[in-house]
């Protein structure tokens, strides 16, 4: 049993409502309190930090024309997710929440949920208001950027963690956030740390136009570049259809899915269904209780890029939909709400997963990133659809999934798409490496001193050939 003891004052200073529960008192966290205010430190508040705590209204997201919203779901560690589901609020009630509205450089924490306490940098120049769920950081002394990734390290992290409160949906509040000790640190370390994390971003935007430029081959390919979905609100079909599919929902038999049917259909090369180019994967795997486990669920799937972030969980804390074992280079499709696109390529053969998705691999003349293009365009994520079945929480099957039309798309545009999504990926790793370096090289300034951190960050950046 392990058991801390600290002074009554502490736990009045440290907690607006003077919390006496073992986890804020944890050994761990007391550690790394105490290391980082052995240092020359100042708490948060002291930097003249200042955190807002965006208002709430009724929120009514309008389709085009407003002012960006951003969630919670939108911050994610040290990156700013613009991409999965945007949604926009009138500029009406935007002018209502000019409080939440998020200046360039502000530092951004989510506040509550199974996300707390994730932190990123704002690099837009985008009008944006956040969400409540969202605080707005601003600071007067303390680089940004340096106050950011300071929050990702080993030791800023652990003292959000510390800080949490409520189980079913935990929370963070600024009277502690304010309370952080952070060490003082020459402002030429901030600017070393500034550049490393906006080189971060740079390689972020290098993915993004490499994929952008891979979706577009294979739309022009197929004449989509310009579709839109077009719901109709009436139309006729015949009783003996509703017989053969088994459905008789308006959603499934909307025009607009024989329209993409049709598009594939004509494709010059020809079409095949998904399940005739890939075989499904259906390997399994046995847990034990007290091994450690690189666990996927849906959730661990970035739906702007595909890019996968593991949970680190041991056997006997693997939920009991962990079924799948997953193998390098598999292409894994969520089944759950499908159209957000949890989309991905495995990057390893050390991963496992949930059962919630339908795991492919390479079985004709269609490669695999050709499929994770093609599956991510916004023709198919809207195709999917179709099968829904479900309203809160809508699912598809295997078989809907081995079911859809692929187009055999040409081979000198499958190399080309290839090419595109490997140069994505890699810029990505790239910008992740960045990341690690700056969080890394930070964490040396505390632990040693702030000459080695540089050293150890020049000769990273070196063997990445970055300078």
């Amino acid at each position: 049993m392990q058991t801390s003891i600290v002074n009554f004052s502490k736990v009045r200073n440290d907690s607006e409502c003077i919390r006496i529960d073992a986890e804020f008192f944890k050994e761990e966290y007391l550690s790394i309190d105490t290391h980082l205010r052995k240092s020359p430190f100042k708490d948060l508040k002291d930097f003249g930090i200042r955190i807002y705590h965006p208002n709430e209204i009724k929120r009514n997201y309008v389709d085009s024309g407003g002012v960006f919203f951003l969630r919670a779901q939108n911050v994610r560690p040290m990156e700013v997710d613009l991409e999965s589901n945007k949604v926009y609020v009138s500029d009406e009630d935007a002018k209502k929440l000019s409080r939440n509205q998020i200046k360039y450089a502000d530092v951004l924490i989510t506040r509550t949920g199974a996300n707390f306490g994730q932190c990123a940098v704002y690099f837009e120049e985008e009008k944006t208001i956040a969400s409540s769920h969202t605080f707005i950081v601003r600071s007067r002394e303390l680089n940004p950027f340096f106050l950011c990734v300071f929050l990702n390290t080993n030791y800023g992290r652990k003292l959000i963690d510390k800080g949490m409160y409520g189980a079913t949906q935990p929370e963070i509040a600024p009277f502690y956030l304010y309370r952080i000790p952070a060490p003082i640190l020459s402002d030429n370390f901030h600017s070393l740390i500034e550049s490393v994390y906006k080189k971060s971003f740079d390689f972020i935007s290098h993915s993004k136009n490499f994929y952008s430029q891979a979706e577009q081959i294979i739309l022009s390919e197929l004449n989509l570049e310009n579709w839109k979905p077009k719901q109709r609100y009436s139309f006729v079909k015949n009783f003996s259809d509703t017989q053969s599919a088994s459905r008789i929902d308006a959603e499934y038999f909307q025009p607009m899915y024989e329209e993409i049917e049709k598009i594939i259909s004509r494709y010059p090369g020809g079409f095949d269904q998904i399940g005739r180019q890939f075989r499904q994967s259906r390997k399994s795997f046995k847990i034990t209780p007290n091994n450690d486990y690189e666990y996927i669920e849906i959730s661990c799937v970035n739906i702007a890029d595909g890019n996968m972030t593991p949970m680190i969980l041991r056997g006997d804390e693997l939920p009991a939909n962990a079924k799948m074992k997953f193998s390098r280079d598999d292409v894994i499709v969520s089944k759950v709400r499908p159209y957000r696109g949890a989309i991905g390529i495995v990057p390893s053969s050390d991963y496992v997963g949930s059962g919630a998705f339908t795991v492919l691999q390479e079985n004709g003349v269609i490669n695999k990133e050709t499929l994770f293009v093609f599956l991510r365009s916004k023709p198919m994520l809207e195709y999917s659809l179709k099968f829904n079945t479900g309203t809160s929480y809508p699912t598809i099957t295997d078989n809907d999934i081995l079911s859809f039309p692929l187009p055999l798309i040409d081979e000198t545009k499958q190399k080309q798409i290839k090419a595109k999504v490997e140069q994505s990926i890699n810029a990505k790793y790239i910008s992740k490496q960045l990341l690690d370096i700056a969080k890394r090289g930070v964490e040396l300034a505390i632990e040693k001193d702030e000459k080695q951190a540089q050293e150890w960050i020049d000769e990273k950046l070196k063997k990445l050939s970055i300078k």
